[in-house]
């Protein structure tokens, strides 16, 4: 895509995709609430004459030429955002345009990898040519990581060969992704009076039980993960000074990789410690795709990095190999003032356009 005619075409894309992002912003669309999202995408998808689905908040379509003897890509991004911090001292939702930034509440997360991903596939989405059918995902609750959202939009879309998910990545490839289990834990006592040697303490059973999570360490490490990280973020007990608490519950952040299912680790955690465990969701699985998939060599070949992701996103719902990558960056994400550059939109774009069309030529 090197021609004259290639770079107007893109340029052409990221004006369209830009136009559909500002929109996008001027409406609120909180997680849950993305009902006005969903059909201001419809809308753009009817003015392409693309035949669509909605199933609650979310939006999906297939190539024009699908067969089903084709695997079939997914396209996937989120169309809700977080909710503003305090600390905004521009309108989150109006959408700015100031020195080749345009700011505004889920410009960067996910609003600009959402709009390249929907241009993309209007790209192929007439092509009878290609090696691969593609799906394409406009889905909610990502912020939330809610059951009405890519969970049940997998369901209705053809068996996948794998996924590019679009969360902002400055277009390098996340190849691996860690998961999350979060485990609500109880110590169990007796109360007495605090003056006198009575009960037992719940509150000091737990802190035994916080330490060997605090210094423990799970064997197996993951190349591009890094290890498993345990963190306790939320603890409780007590209900006055000269009581003896008989409970003590406390919650443990776990960052998961492919080395451990979640069920091993809440095996491990419950074997060492003498509090209840109970998970809250074992959804949220860690992902990954591997570093000779064509997708990931055609990244490599355009001289971007791969690396694993610490952070959660609904690459955890997708049971194939998953790629995250998108324009933007992470650390914009959720802060005051968001805003994502315009030429990240159109480079972006343009990668990915060239990404799948060097593995569709396949």
């Amino acid at each position: 895509m090197t021609s004259s005619t290639d770079k107007n075409t893109i340029q052409q894309l990221s004006q369209e995709a830009i136009l559909l992002l500002k929109t996008l912003i001027a409406t609120p669309s909180f997680s849950r609430q993305e009902d006005t999202t969903a059909l201001h995408i419809e809308e753009f998808l009817k003015k392409k004459e693309i035949l669509y689905h909605r199933k609650k908040n979310n939006i999906w379509a297939l190539n024009a030429s699908f067969d089903p003897a084709k695997p079939t890509l997914l396209l996937n991004s989120h169309h809700d955002t977080v909710k503003p911090n305090p600390s905004w001292t521009l309108n989150p939702f109006e959408p700015l345009v100031q020195d080749d930034k345009l700011y505004g509440l889920g410009s960067n997360d996910a609003g600009g990898c959402l709009v390249s991903l929907i241009v993309t596939f209007c790209y192929f989405y007439h092509r009878n040519d290609l090696s691969y059918n593609i799906a394409l995902a406009a889905t909610a609750e990502e912020e939330v990581s809610g059951k009405e959202g890519l969970e049940i939009v997998v369901p209705e879309l053809p068996p996948l060969a794998f996924a590019i998910v679009g969360e902002p990545t400055q277009m390098h490839l996340a190849v691996a992704e860690k998961g999350l289990l979060v485990l609500d834990c109880t110590a169990t006592g007796k109360s007495g009076h605090a003056a006198r040697e009575e009960g037992e303490n719940a509150l000091y059973k737990a802190i035994q039980d916080i330490e060997w999570i605090r210094n423990y360490r799970f064997p197996k490490v993951s190349p591009t993960l890094g290890p498993i990280k345990m963190s306790v973020t939320i603890i409780q007990s007590g209900t006055q000074h000269n009581v003896v608490p008989d409970t003590c519950t406390f919650t443990v952040d776990v960052r998961v990789t492919e080395q451990y299912t979640l069920e091993e680790i809440i095996e491990t955690v419950q074997a060492h410690i003498g509090s209840q465990v109970e998970a809250r969701s074992i959804r949220l699985r860690p992902s990954s795709i591997a570093l000779d998939h064509p997708i990931v060599q055609a990244g490599v070949r355009l001289g971007r990095e791969t690396y694993g992701s610490p952070t959660t996103s609904d690459q955890a719902l997708l049971d194939c190999p998953s790629l995250k990558m998108g324009p933007g960056h992470s650390e914009r994400s959720h802060t005051a003032d968001e805003f994502i550059y315009l030429h990240e939109i159109e480079a972006g774009i343009a990668q990915y356009i060239r990404m799948l069309e060097d593995v569709l030529a396949r």
